[in-house]
């Protein structure tokens, strides 16, 4: 018991730091769980969480009941599958070029051009992404420059899952490139070094000195997306698609699905039970993959 509170003693000023991180998580991870009766519930206004009616799975069956689920679910699965691969490939190639830059200038120059998307609202991103792509946007202009008949992108939900994996890489690959920077520059540089010496050129330097280097962040990373693989970004699918009926069909996910169903039933006990669902997968997929990756590396599991 002694020790312990050395220990407090000790390290009083580090949990100081942390208190506000803590405070977060308690405010908007936590607390907000107990609204998960909910979506067992019969919810009322008039009165509350806990004197509204139980209806245990009601709430599950209305939301399975239609088609609309089945397709909404696999638009979330597909399309964050592809963010999630295409994604990691561009942050690890933009990562490995700033990596390579060894002028401090343009280093920190290409760092906040790469890192600048990322701090976009999605309201200003789905703008800027229907002036590109409207009747007489610059997209349409350059295909009726080369001869090529013009496209009405609003209207033509085939094109989206790229046009959205594509906004979805240059807002949000600068960001995490920075992590994976960060991991590349605490390599030690004498493994490179060695292998100069032994002729190795720089393609088998990346292949077998930095990705292995920094292959246990490359795993949290992709096991943390994977735990939020249904839950799609609500700004993405809502704004740059403009919320277009036509491209339901390839963009609708399960975010902007309930969102809508919430907008014109009002009914919430949908809605957390839509919530719950996500979370129930998301959880399962975790442990999945994180069983996986025990199975090929203990080192470079989550848990």
């Amino acid at each position: 018991m002694k020790e312990k509170l050395q220990r407090l003693r000790k390290n009083r000023w580090l949990i100081l730091m942390t208190m506000p991180g803590m405070l977060f998580l308690l405010l908007f991870s936590y607390m907000p769980m107990f609204g998960i009766f909910i979506a067992f519930k019969d919810y009322r206004y008039a009165d509350g969480i806990w004197g509204s009616k139980w209806v245990g799975f009601k709430n599950f069956e209305f939301l399975f009941a239609t088609e609309d689920v089945w397709r909404v679910t696999g638009n979330t699965f597909m399309l964050n599958a592809l963010f999630i691969i295409c994604g990691l490939i561009m942050s690890v190639f933009l990562a490995l070029l700033m990596y390579e830059v060894k002028n401090k200038f343009l280093g920190a120059l290409f760092q906040s051009s790469y890192f600048l998307p990322y701090l976009l609202s999605w309201v200003l991103v789905g703008y800027f992404v229907y002036a590109m792509l409207t009747t007489d946007g610059f997209v349409n202009q350059m295909l009726q420059h080369f001869g090529i008949e013009s496209v009405s992108w609003f209207t033509s939900p085939a094109y989206w899952p790229l046009i959205l994996v594509l906004v979805s890489i240059w807002k949000g690959a600068g960001y995490t490139s920075i992590i994976y920077l960060a991991s590349m520059l605490g390599i030690n540089t004498e493994y490179y070094e060695a292998a100069r010496i032994d002729g190795a050129t720089k393609i088998k330097q990346i292949f077998h000195i930095t990705l292995p280097q920094i292959a246990p962040v490359i795993t949290i990373m992709l096991l943390l997306q994977i735990g939020r693989i249904f839950y799609a970004d609500f700004g993405l699918f809502y704004n740059v698609t403009r919320d277009s009926g036509m491209l339901y069909p390839t963009t609708d996910v399960i975010d902007t699905y309930v969102f809508r169903m919430l907008r014109k039933v009002g009914d919430f006990g949908m809605a957390s039970a839509a919530g719950f669902y996500q979370a129930i997968v998301g959880f399962v997929l975790v442990f999945v993959s994180n069983t996986i990756v025990r199975k090929i590396d203990k080192d470079n599991a989550l848990f």
